[in-house]
């Protein structure tokens, strides 16, 4: 009996290194997923979407507006747009107009959606320095944006609480009111009221697919039956060794016996 047990042992355990050669491969990093429908303040008549890819402290912004104002002092007009923390996480409501000029400046406004976290500049500085650099505003009636970056952790945190708000600056001055029109920006105090207030706003809200699974599904076919099936051999294969060689062992047991 105790060949047959030298015979077993070692072929069963070659059973076991097949099955785990046959294991899937280790789970991909995961990144989250943040989405923002970006909906018209201020009279503006502009809407758009804008999302980000989040793989520990890089994302990647896509974004796409139309049907804002596309013009500025004759050249097109720079939007600046900021991820906004700090807030409740709202946009605001048109009785945030506190001084009835008919618009909710970027101040006014700053109780719901809070102070920049990041600049959605095209390329350099992201950081709330940049919140007033035209010249790396996405500009004109309609753009697409997407730039990867290192985002900061004030908006990171702010994003996984759910109120980080997306806001997109410019009116078409030709829509706000006579006492409006006359006003400064109380950003950019050289420019009018209407390059720095809101155009579009839009909360980020965690996407449904928020993780990438890792490994194979449980059920199901495509590209990843072919894991699952090689793992399913590995065991089919050892199993059938470990009781190949457990027979021959009994049966030369059994000659010589």
């Amino acid at each position: 009996m105790n060949k047959l047990l030298r015979w077993a042992v070692p072929i069963a355990a070659i059973g076991i290194t097949g099955l785990g050669l046959a294991m899937p491969a280790s789970a991909a990093p995961s990144s989250t997923n943040y989405q923002a429908t970006l909906d018209a303040l201020n009279h503006a008549s502009g809407s758009g979407t804008l999302s980000i890819s989040l793989n520990g402290d890089r994302a990647t912004v896509t974004e796409h507006y139309t049907g804002l104002a596309t013009t500025f002092s004759g050249n097109p007009y720079p939007h600046v747009q900021h991820i906004h923390i700090d807030g409740m996480g709202t946009c605001p409501a048109m009785s945030a107009d506190k001084n009835g000029d008919g618009i909710v400046d970027t101040v006014e406004g700053q109780p719901s959606y809070g102070k920049i976290g990041t600049t959605l500049a095209t390329t350099g500085d992201t950081s709330a320095k940049a919140a007033t650099t035209l010249t790396v505003a996405p500009s004109g009636g309609s753009a697409d944006y997407k730039r990867t970056f290192t985002m900061n952790a004030a908006t990171i945190a702010a994003l996984k609480a759910g109120t980080a708000v997306v806001v997109v600056h410019g009116l078409d001055p030709s829509t706000l009111s006579k006492k409006a029109q006359g006003e400064k920006s109380n950003l950019v105090p050289s420019l009018p009221l209407a390059a720095t207030s809101p155009a579009l706003c839009g909360v980020l809200a965690a996407s449904q697919m928020s993780t990438i699974p890792g490994g194979a599904p449980d059920t199901g076919g495509g590209s990843t039956s072919g894991v699952e099936d090689a793992a399913l051999l590995g065991v089919s294969g050892g199993l059938i060794l470990a009781a190949g060689g457990a027979f021959a062992a009994r049966r030369r047991f059994a000659r010589q016996s």
